[in-house]
């Protein structure tokens, strides 16, 4: 996962995922404009193994979190941005600075699939555990990107144990994805999703807060 090699930055002139727009109107008699993308709506799941009392959640490189902070420590490689090409990165931070942790979560890009259908594939192929759509509770939906994105995803919960994982999940290496699967134990949720040393993203850590408010104390009670 953290083996990355010929970095090169370059203008983005097309994309499967982003189309960016520049949204002009007026607002209380002020003339404005706004520069904004579309992108695909999502799912996300939180999974919680009662088999070994963990949370599930996945481990990946991502390539926008690791150019920030290349940005952060290189300010000038995106002086020239305006280039159509961009020299390869010289003396790149190590690959880590880019690998979060996150939950299982997927676009929304099958017309002919629900959200909770798509959530099910989502599990089997990221993290191997076979669920149904029975299997599953809409917790709620949220905006996120809000300054550049909008884009809706909505946050499932399923419960699995060891009897429902089919294989070591991963992602789909066709379409690109480098997935690790992590377990993450109860007793250590909340430390971990404040622990500013294990990047994530916000969803981790609304979810497990969801979960210790709405899901632990029916725990503790059995």
């Amino acid at each position: 996962m953290e083996a990355i090699e010929e970095l090169a930055v370059q203008p983005c002139t097309s994309s499967l995922y982003l189309r960016p727009f520049r949204l002009s109107y007026r607002q209380n008699g002020t003339k404005k404009f706004w520069d904004f993308m579309r992108a695909h709506d999502s799912v996300s799941i939180l999974i919680f193994n009662t088999s070994r009392q963990c949370f599930v959640v996945v481990k990946q490189f991502r390539p926008a979190v690791y150019m920030c902070e290349v940005e952060r420590h290189h300010p000038e490689v995106f002086q020239n941005q305006d280039k159509k090409s961009f020299n390869s990165l010289e003396n790149p931070l190590p690959a880590v600075v880019g690998v979060t942790y996150e939950l299982c979560a997927g676009i929304v890009d099958k017309p002919g699939l629900s959200l909770e259908e798509i959530a099910c594939e989502e599990v089997l192929e990221e993290c191997g555990y076979r669920v149904s759509i029975a299997d599953l509770r809409r917790i709620t939906s949220y905006r996120s990107g809000v300054g550049v994105t909008g884009s809706r995803q909505t946050l499932f919960y399923a419960e699995v144990n060891d009897q429902m994982r089919t294989s070591g999940g991963g992602g789909q290496p066709e379409e690109g994805e480098l997935i690790e699967v992590v377990e993450i134990p109860l007793e250590e949720s909340m430390k971990f999703a404040y622990d500013e040393t294990f990047p994530k993203t916000m969803g981790v850590i609304f979810s497990f807060m969801w979960f210790h408010n709405n899901i632990a104390p029916k725990l503790a009670k059995k």
